[in-house]
């Protein structure tokens, strides 16, 4: 089992699930392997350098401008060019800050006046009773009540930053998490220092805040995909249909979908990655792929009889994935990424699980003949949808698994395909063999009646019949051949009735 893994290289150790930088949290791939601390640094640094740059330009451009304009001999005046912004306000120009969200300038309409120890605030026009968007506004403001002042600050910040960022709807997805993740550090940093470092307490208040936040820019932020995002999506999705042939034991994950708790464990977890789909908070989203992985865990460690390892629970959760195929998964992992406060991702067991999914996915985008250790040719075999001839059953005991077992229909999968070109095939051949038998007969009965025509008794013509005797001459004439007839009742005659 271990020589298979090693030629697999399924095998993932922790460090390699860790910020690249050495910083002790977890990376991810969407960040180039940092962490989002890492990351925001970097891209902040690059950020300044490239507002560096365009005023080096900038400045090149308008002096070459004023050097060609004196040089001219024109007699017309010409007005002089505008100055340069100074190095402070090109920076609040261009750097995306929490300022330009909390803007008065940015406001086209005033605010509604809500306050958290009076009534709970009436719905939009815009948006019915009971929504989702109305309910995260009471469950908010219920939660940050006993906070007093503090709560009536971040409900008015938050109010505030998601009414600017729903106008600007023109806002790229990744724009718009640049400004999320901005507002975050901001408020972070601001509780910080009113709960005097209580670190619990912060994540406690950010986490309803991300909820109450990101269910009112929904829209804005998932429902909207860009087309790179759709891109991958649909690529994710064929890949993992065209690696349906991939099994259990082809991993060596150690799940044994044969006993019930195992079974049942696996179905609650591929379930959990569909219900991700159709949540729209990125800590919810999160919650789903923990659970899910919890699950995975329980099934290794009934299968095992004892506690999973890093080397077991990555393959059962490429199994697990391949298995169900969750909908959008690239844009529910970009979604998460993108908006959920970052200490979730960045250490913790939220954050351990959801860079183990990236992984895996990324696994499933490169996997190949190695991967699973078997020939290229044999894996070529069963990415056309054919099973590779000779081949020998992966598992120990070969057959067909017990009715209702998943594991053993995985296994056959990758003969279907060949069984319905087969099937099709046949079908095709008898409906030919039908045309051709319904053609032959035709021909040999019109042959037959050609050779022997059907010889009918000339009819004799009769005198009419008179009224007394023409139930008697018809029944001669009909009857002359059948000697039964004379004991035959004669035809009843009509009666007729006086009125």
């Amino acid at each position: 089992m271990s020589r298979q893994r090693e030629h697999r290289g399924i095998r993932v150790d922790r460090s390699e699930l860790q910020c690249r930088k050495g910083c002790g949290y977890y990376g991810n791939a969407a960040w180039q392997g940092l962490c989002s601390k890492c990351y925001r640094e970097e891209h902040q640094q690059a950020r300044q350098r490239q507002i560096e740059e365009d005023w080096a330009l900038a400045e090149r451009l308008q002096r070459e401008e004023e050097a060609a304009y004196a040089s001219s001999k024109t007699a017309s005046p010409r007005p002089s060019l505008a100055p340069l912004p100074q190095p402070e306000d090109r920076k609040s120009s261009t750097v995306t800050t929490v300022k330009k969200f909390f803007s008065p300038s940015l406001r086209t309409t005033p605010p509604r006046k809500e306050s958290l120890g009076g009534r709970t605030p009436t719905p939009s026009s815009s948006r019915p009773p009971g929504s989702a968007t109305d309910r995260a506004t009471r469950d908010f403001i219920d939660f940050l009540r006993p906070l007093q002042k503090l709560g009536q600050e971040v409900y008015q910040q938050s109010q505030t930053f998601t009414e600017s960022a729903a106008r600007k709807q023109t806002r790229s997805p990744e724009e718009l998490s640049e400004g999320v993740q901005d507002f975050y550090q901001s408020l972070s940093d601001r509780l910080l220092s009113h709960f005097k470092g209580s670190t619990d307490s912060v994540e406690r208040v950010m986490e309803q805040v991300e909820k109450y936040v990101m269910t009112r820019l929904h829209k804005a932020a998932l429902c909207p995909v860009t087309a790179e995002d759709k891109r991958k999506d649909l690529a994710l999705r064929r890949r993992i249909q065209d690696l349906h042939w991939v099994s259990v034991e082809m991993l060596c994950a150690p799940v044994d979908e044969e006993v019930a708790e195992v079974s049942d464990c696996v179905v609650k977890a591929i379930t959990d990655l569909m219900e991700m789909d159709s949540r729209c908070v990125p800590s919810e989203k999160l919650t789903c792929v923990t659970r899910c992985s919890k699950r995975i865990i329980h099934a290794v460690k009934v299968t095992k009889r004892q506690p999973a390892s890093a080397d077991d629970f990555l393959p059962a959760l490429i199994y697990t994935v391949l298995r169900s195929n969750p909908p959008r998964l690239q844009s529910n992992i970009q979604h998460i990424t993108r908006f959920c406060h970052p200490s979730r991702l960045m250490k913790g067991e939220d954050g351990y699980y959801f860079t183990n999914l990236c992984c895996a996915v990324t696994f499933i985008e490169k996997m190949d003949a190695q991967s699973l250790n078997m020939s290229a040719e044999e894996f070529e075999w069963h990415m056309s949808g054919q099973p590779s001839p000779g081949r020998s059953a992966p598992a120990p005991a070969p057959g067909p698994e017990p009715g209702g077992q998943a594991s053993g229909e995985l296994d056959l999968l990758g003969g279907l395909s060949l069984q319905q070109d087969r099937l099709l095939d046949g079908a095709r051949k008898m409906e030919a063999d039908l045309i051709d038998w319904q053609s032959s007969v035709e021909h040999q009965v019109h042959d037959f009646l050609d050779q022997r025509p059907l010889e009918t008794p000339p009819t004799t013509s009769s005198p009419a019949p008179g009224p007394a005797s023409s139930g008697t001459n018809s029944s001669s004439a009909i009857d002359s051949d059948n000697v039964d007839t004379e004991r035959l009742p004669p035809p009843l005659q009509p009666q007729v009735f006086a009125g």
